[in-house]
């Protein structure tokens, strides 16, 4: 069988790949009746010639592969028919803009493994970019801190070489006195959690949190059940809320009364309550001026991310009064950082982290039966059909919702 490391073709270019040239080596070294090949490319961050240095062939024509391992949606014009691949297809949430694209993977009698679809039995999500959008979103928030407030000026994160120089960047930087409320438990919220310990910021409990001030900076860490509660008053149950959350309201307000930044890192369900809404802002006592959106969600749980902003441009702010856009250091706006590809500004610490669970996960599923269900679960397309358990993509496929 033979594996091909397709080259990125959506804009803006992403310079992400599964495997860097060290890990691919190691995949090699573990399945050696695999044949792995490169197609050439000059944005990845991994040059062509450190995969040559690794001994493997970098073609401009990966036709022969049979496995098309990429990050990003492949476009229509470049899918090669007959051929599995795994990439991010964002269609699996029926994601309007790429309806065309889930339709020509089925139209090319493509078998399709989505990234987000490589799950456990108990439907975890075994690889991602998570911990690195957390990590480069924390990073930011603490940016446009710095650069609103006049404080200290971090470099982007993108041109940095990586995690290491960009935690030698925060070495030198103060921040003050501000209570911090970070959202999330999942590998989002420990990536900004990685860069709040290691800027020494303390954590504390969210009882200390909503009744105590400080003489240092701080952060509390929340999970679903802080700041969402039944709305009949009684206890709430994590799991109950997962599978329905519409007996749930926000609890967000005694949070935001006391914070200063919010580092938004949990994931947003269908029909689960949000966070806060516009007018939930306008309140006198709502106190939060700096949002890092790491979830972005548009227009959604977090009123004040009214779009995505850009590596190129990362900061914009919100009006409460006016609900609208305007400089994100003008007076009384809440300054939003809501970039949308954030691994991307550590392309080499994403690319290794990735390719190493993808490592672990993946590929031995094509070498044991697949004994523990990897691929079965992760296929969204087979044989020109939605597989069962994706068959209700059908209506958004017909055009039909």
């Amino acid at each position: 069988m033979t594996f091909a490391i397709i080259r990125e073709r959506k804009n803006p270019p992403d310079r992400r790949v599964v495997f860097s040239p060290k890990t691919l080596a190691k995949a090699r070294q573990e399945f050696p009746d695999a044949e792995f090949i490169v197609e050439t490319s000059k944005i990845r961050v991994f040059k062509d010639d450190r995969y040559r240095k690794y001994g493997f062939e970098v073609l401009d024509n990966v036709s022969k592969a049979d496995v098309m391992i990429g990050v990003k949606e492949v476009p229509i014009e470049a899918l090669m028919p007959n051929k599995a691949y795994f990439f991010f297809s964002h269609t699996i949430k029926k994601q309007p803009y790429n309806r065309d694209l889930l339709r020509a993977i089925l139209e090319k009698n493509i078998t399709l493994y989505d990234h987000e679809t490589i799950v456990d039995s108990n439907g975890y999500r075994l690889i991602g970019f998570g911990r690195y959008a957390g990590l480069v979103g924390a990073y930011n928030g603490f940016r446009a801190l710095g650069l609103r407030d006049g404080l200290f000026n971090l470099p982007k994160c993108e041109s940095l070489a990586d995690l290491h120089a960009v935690k030698a960047e925060l070495d030198k930087i103060t921040i003050p006195n501000i209570k911090i409320l970070l959202s999330g438990t999942g590998k989002v919220a420990k990536g900004a959690a990685e860069i709040l310990n290691h800027l020494g910021i303390k954590e504390v409990s969210d009882a200390l949190y909503l009744t105590s001030e400080f003489t240092e900076p701080v952060y509390c860490r929340v999970d679903v059940m802080e700041y969402a509660k039944r709305k009949d008053g009684k206890v709430g149950d994590r799991l109950e809320f997962y599978k329905d959350p519409t007996g749930y309201e926000s609890n967000f307000m005694p949070y935001a009364k006391v914070s200063d930044m919010f580092i938004a890192g949990h994931f947003y369900g269908n029909n689960a309550p949000y966070l806060f809404t516009r007018e939930d802002v306008k309140h006198p006592d709502f106190k939060i001026n700096l949002v890092a959106d790491i979830s972005c969600d548009i227009d959604g749980p977090v009123a004040s991310t009214i779009r995505p902003s850009t590596i190129a441009e990362p900061f914009y702010g919100y009006d409460p009064k006016t609900e609208k856009e305007v400089a994100f250091d003008a007076e009384g706006a809440i300054t939003v950082m809501a970039v949308d590809n954030l691994p991307c500004e550590l392309p080499k610490d994403a690319s290794e982290g990735f390719g190493e669970t993808f490592l672990k996960h993946v590929l031995p599923a094509f070498f044991n039966n697949d004994a523990k269900g990897i691929l079965e679960r992760a296929k969204v397309t087979e044989n020109g059909q939605l597989t069962e358990r994706f068959k209700y993509l059908q209506d958004f496929v017909d055009g039909k919702e």
